[in-house]
């Protein structure tokens, strides 16, 4: 499972993020508390029709995304978009890639805190764990967590995913620096609730 690629520290993620959320949403902005249900956001349906899409190499698992996303440079096998602000700070970052290890949906949440903490994050703390959730085309569960990077001590809330599929398995992860995370936390949300499992 390949890490979040550490960046520039995110300065003006949030003011930036604030003015072009409109734009990069492309969704409404009433969105429930999460407090008590961290996932009744989560609704499985189709894309927009206007939203791009990326496949994972050798997989049928499918990442949809808004056109104010782009493709980014990533690790051999994996799919990685994102939005990086005019200074290089990262302000939206999705990345699937295939299942690598021992991971299943038992033993997701501790897993994938256990990965952060091996990359050398620290302040890892858990917000949500979701029971199973039924995904396009397969099955998943999904933790809320937020850390601080290894690289310039970067702030970041994530919601990261383990999505079986009738063939294959995939690592979901959506994230937003801290700062930012309720200006694009209904963007997160929707590309996870239109995942296609592979």
């Amino acid at each position: 499972m390949s890490a979040w690629q550490h960046r520039r520290r995110p300065t003006a993620a949030a003011a930036l993020a604030a003015a072009l959320s409109i734009a990069v949403l492309g969704c409404t902005s009433g969105h429930p508390s999460n407090r008590d249900r961290p996932f009744a956001w989560f609704r499985p349906g189709s894309p927009p029709t206007a939203w791009l899409r990326a496949g994972l190499p050798g997989q049928r698992a499918t990442l949809s995304y808004p056109n104010s996303l782009r493709l980014m440079h990533g690790d051999h096998g994996t799919v990685t978009v994102g939005r990086d602000s005019r200074s290089g700070a990262v302000l939206v970052y999705l990345n699937v890639t295939p299942r690598q290890g021992d991971e299943t949906l038992r033993n997701w949440p501790s897993v994938r805190l256990d990965h952060l903490r091996q990359d050398g994050e620290t302040a890892v703390h858990v917000d949500g764990v979701s029971p199973a959730l039924t995904f396009r085309g397969g099955r998943g569960r999904c933790v809320i967590d937020t850390y601080i990077t290894k690289i310039h001590s970067n702030h970041y809330q994530e919601i990261a995913c383990f999505v079986q599929g009738s063939h294959a398995a995939s690592v979901l992860v959506a994230a937003t620096p801290t700062g930012a995370w309720r200006v694009y936390r209904p963007l997160l949300d929707r590309v996870v609730s239109t995942y296609q499992a592979g």
